[in-house]
């Protein structure tokens, strides 16, 4: 990868980073209308991160990939602890791929750990169900609120 497209991906995070800034709900139910939870841990991020990959594995899913915002936004001069973890179950894939094929834009689920301005770590990810709507099909809507129990359950064992 040049120099060139590496500063291309950095920049285009960064600016989803100011993006999401900006949009971060300021009350719970402002979250629960376009799908966005935030939890705020009461753990420090490093131990967030550890907590939650073994809370995955012990609850069935497992982590498919890691996206280390921080360490990438490090070469911008940008200093935070930002990971995104993307969690699945391959037995669940299966049936809402077999459902719909569509449903590789949400899953695997995307969650991401970050801390805020005031070192205060949080976790978010927007509900699959609010996603997954768009397809209109019976068993992945089905299929979706089971995750979003699991999802709310999970990230509810951190919550502050």
């Amino acid at each position: 990868m040049n120099k060139k497209t590496l500063n291309r991906i950095v920049s285009a995070f960064a600016f989803s980073f100011l993006v999401l800034g900006t949009l971060m709900p300021t009350n719970r139910s402002y979250a629960e209308d376009n799908g966005l939870v935030t939890v705020q841990s009461k753990m420090p991020y490093e131990q967030t991160v550890d907590q939650l990959k073994q809370g995955v594995a012990k609850n069935g899913m497992m982590v498919m990939s890691e996206i280390n915002q921080g360490k990438m936004l490090a070469m911008t001069g940008i200093k935070l602890n930002a990971v995104s973890l993307f969690v699945g179950n391959p037995t669940v894939g299966n049936k809402l791929f077999t459902a719909n094929r569509a449903v590789g834009f949400v899953v695997p689920i995307r969650v991401n750990i970050y801390d805020d301005a005031d070192g205060n770590t949080h976790i978010s990810y927007i509900k699959p169900s609010s996603q997954l709507s768009a397809l209109s099909n019976k068993q992945v809507d089905m299929i979706a609120k089971m995750l979003d129990q699991k999802l709310e359950m999970l990230t509810g064992m951190f919550a502050k």
